[in-house]
């Protein structure tokens, strides 16, 4: 069977394709090399508890808002969705203070101008910005750290402003403006969890994508994209298996999906090695504890520490975690919580010395390092909450090795390709490949983040429309 649409990867932009392509009563076929769907999205059970590997909450979902309008056509406002403490969905602690930013651009401004008075015309200012954000032409060529810098004199105030940015790659030389108000200003807007774990999200669009006659396949793996006439044709899996199809939609990292159209006259050497050098994000390190119940209240904001005045290199220090990211489960009953995740980010050089091992295979060494790290964790966290570690009940460890083994991310890669606003042109991929039936979608593209891969697929579905295949 030849379909008319064949997307390889089943993370939420390759979801959020098939279901819209779907529901236009296309054919379509979702390829995916795992035994579930959800890419980053995909959650794991271990004694009856369900752990999120990506999702941790998401911003700007109440109507009206950026996100509000794309998931109710999605059929995704009909989850049970939980927003946070207006007062302070995310609380910033560095060294023994800690600040809380309130949601909506006005409280948000007043909120921290009592603890930054000299600061609050700059702060209006900053607020103005990201409530009416420019064009990504206007600022993708901006940094972040030299934006927040030029605007803000307390060195301290921009610090708590980029704290709560563990959700990307904090860089001086490199972040865009773009990316890291856009992620900004949606979480400002407002902010929830999903009560419940992210398969919700991935099992409400295979349902709808089944719904409207698609097909998902696990444990698909594709190894070739066969080219013929300047188009691609066929998806090949190593079992010998071979999907045809009209358009193709590729939700896997651009460098692994160039490699495997091995070949082609389309795809000359000068952009097949501009795409393979084009650098990654570091990964996350992510120590997710079961606690003993009744031992710790739930509380219904993020919690971000900081040993130290550093937000934008703290991850590039030696001797120990120097940030930490608490994440809390919304319990099913009652007001204790049983899950919090701790999440830091770990470039690639600490795992490096275990890149030619698969996940469960790694060996003692590398089982005490995860332990160190999270002991690291839990003490650093332990400054906002006393008394975690007596609270533990069990842990489960992931590293960017782990991401990697279920991803395919390069280098376990958490947000995908670096974006460099020295280079926006090379570091923004659009949809479109040189190959006209071939399309991109997913977070390496411009934006990551559950708003920025749902804002990325339907930027996919429009170039798809536009190209009138």
């Amino acid at each position: 069977m030849k379909y008319d649409v064949v997307i390889i990867g089943s993370g939420l932009g390759g979801l959020i394709c098939a279901r819209q392509l779907a529901q236009s009563g296309r054919s379509v076929l979702v390829l995916e090399r795992q035994v579930q769907p959800g890419g980053c999205l995909q959650s794991y059970r271990r004694d009856n508890m369900d752990f999120d590997t990506g999702l941790h909450y998401v911003g700007g979902l109440a109507e009206g808002q950026p996100l509000y309008d794309a998931f109710q056509q999605l059929g995704l406002m009909r989850l049970p969705w939980h927003r946070l403490d207006v007062d302070g969905f995310d609380q910033i602690t560095i060294g023994k203070q800690t600040f809380p930013l309130a949601e909506g651009f006005n409280h948000f401004a007043t909120s921290l101008g009592e603890y930054f008075p000299h600061e609050k015309d700059s702060l209006n200012q900053y607020v103005k910005i990201l409530k009416h954000l420019p064009p990504m032409e206007e600022i993708s060529q901006v940094g972040a750290y030299n934006y927040l810098k030029s605007l803000f004199h307390d060195p301290l105030l921009v610090n708590v402003l980029s704290g709560t940015a563990m959700k990307m790659e904090l860089r001086r030389e490199s972040l865009p403006l773009f990316n890291f108000a856009h992620s900004m200003s949606s979480y400002i807007q407002s902010s929830w969890r999903l009560k419940g774990s992210g398969n919700l999200i991935v099992n409400s669009l295979i349902k709808d994508i089944k719904d409207f006659g698609g097909e998902i396949i696990c444990r698909a793996e594709v190894k070739e994209l066969k080219e013929q006439g300047g188009k691609i044709v066929a998806a090949k899996c190593p079992n010998g298996k071979t999907y045809e199809g009209t358009i193709f939609i590729s939700d896997v990292h651009p460098q692994l999906t160039f490699n495997w159209i091995k070949e082609s006259y389309l795809l000359k050497g000068i952009f097949r090695r501009r795409i393979n050098s084009l650098e990654n994000t570091f990964g996350v390190f992510t120590a997710s504890l079961v606690l003993k119940p009744n031992t710790l209240l739930y509380f219904n904001h993020n919690k971000y520490v900081y040993k130290k005045a550093n937000v934008w290199t703290f991850y590039e220090d030696v001797g120990g975690i120097g940030g930490v990211m608490i994440s809390c489960r919304v319990p099913k009953t009652g007001n204790y919580a049983r899950q919090i995740d701790l999440l830091t980010p770990m470039p690639w050089i600490l795992n490096k010395a275990w890149e030619d091992t698969k996940v469960g295979r790694r060996g003692e060494i590398y089982e005490l390092h995860k332990e160190y790290l999270s002991d690291e964790c839990i003490r650093l966290a332990e400054r906002v909450i006393p008394g975690l570690h007596d609270m533990i009940e069990k842990r489960y460890i992931s590293t960017p090795l782990t991401w990697r083994d279920y991803t395919l991310s390069p280098c376990g890669s958490a947000f995908g390709i670096r974006k460099d606003y020295r280079q926006p042109l090379l570091t923004m991929l659009s949809p479109k490949t040189p190959i006209p039936n071939l399309f991109l979608t997913g977070q390496s593209l411009v934006l990551h983040g559950l708003e920025g891969v749902t804002m990325t697929a339907f930027n996919t579905l429009e170039t798809i429309k536009d190209s009138r295949l």
